[in-house]
């Protein structure tokens, strides 16, 4: 009548059936609370501490930006002179 293949389909049925409700009730209890905001506060310390190193970095990277451009536009003004004394020298 009962099958060997059936037994086993129905146990693991009942097996799911008693783990999930015995996970819910270990899910839902006080231990496992205080396990998630642990977790979540360390979450939170990490986000602060990325963020913070992000800001670093964009803040550096600022710099090295305005430092570029300032050393740009000095070369840009080395070009114009370099370019006038030629167009002198050219003219005498």
């Amino acid at each position: 009548m009962w099958n060997c293949i059936d037994c086993k389909k129905l146990a693991v049925f009942i097996g799911g059936v008693l783990f999930g409700t015995a996970g819910v009730k270990i899910l839902g209890s006080s231990d496992a609370k205080k396990c998630y905001v642990n977790c979540l506060a360390a979450g939170l310390r990490a986000k602060d501490c990325v963020m913070t190193t992000a800001t670093t970095i964009q803040e550096n990277a600022e710099d090295i930006l305005a430092e570029a451009k300032e050393i740009n536009r000095q070369r840009s003004g080395e070009v114009f002179e370099d370019e006038s004394e030629a167009a002198v020298s050219e003219e005498a």
